[in-house]
């Protein structure tokens, strides 16, 4: 996959090479020219950039570009700016950095696709995370055995569990389902929150916008989630 990792941090740094490492093409921008120079040898490509600066930004690779994740984490100001301006250039995935509960508020606002506390999570955590395709989280029991959290691959859905035989079939265990719920608050607006289903049947069927939560060697819940 290919990346822009906006703010080459010691976060943004981290990530941008556990993700070249992994394979993935990255392009590491910042403003400062200095973080640029350290990480050109270590990362797929490394661009001077002010990135709140709309004129500047046109010429990153938005098209081409999977995921672009913005992890500015000294200047808010900056962090907001330079999220807006991916936000307008309809970045594919855009994922940011929040400093404090009133910027996550504002990230929220503005509709990012995900949110990122660094302080709380690694960035071999996000690296394990953004490799894989349809994961949004994961803990890490073993080097080889981790649970996930997974949107359901486009051929699961309609199916039971029984027809899909996740265990019998792939050799990794389903935990549980989540899945996106409307409840209606007491001022009648309709909120959609995630509901975890307990043990699920062999009947239980798959829908689209569920939450797979496995259980698995690494490798297998791999294959499953590039099922097609």
């Amino acid at each position: 996959m290919k990346y822009i990792i906006i703010g080459l941090g010691n976060f943004g740094a981290s990530l941008a090479e556990r993700l070249t490492k992994k394979g993935h093409e990255v392009i590491g921008v910042d403003n400062k020219m200095g973080k640029v120079e350290a990480l050109k040898e270590r990362i797929s490509h490394t661009i001077c950039l002010d990135c709140t600066d709309a004129q500047a930004v046109t010429h990153l690779p938005f098209n081409d570009t999977d995921i672009v994740f913005v992890a500015i984490g000294e200047d808010e100001g900056a962090n907001i700016m330079s999220t807006a301006l991916m936000k307008q250039f309809k970045a594919k995935r855009l994922i940011s950095r929040a400093m404090s509960p009133l910027h996550q508020t504002v990230l929220e606002a503005m509709g990012v696709d995900e949110i990122v506390h660094p302080e709380e999570e690694t960035a071999e955590r996000w690296a394990k995370k953004l490799h894989m395709r349809g994961v949004i989280d994961s803990f890490e029991l073993t080097a080889n055995y981790n649970i996930i959290e997974a949107t359901t691959p486009p051929i699961f859905i309609g199916k039971t569990i029984q027809e899909i035989g996740f265990r019998k079939n792939y050799n990794i265990v389903l935990l549980t389902i989540i899945k996106m719920v409307e409840h209606k608050s007491i001022l009648g607006t309709i909120k959609k929150e995630q509901e975890v289903q307990g043990v699920v049947s062999t009947r239980s069927v798959v829908e689209a916008g569920d939450i797979l939560v496995l259980y698995g060697n690494i490798k297998d819940i791999q294959s499953v989630l590039k099922a097609d």
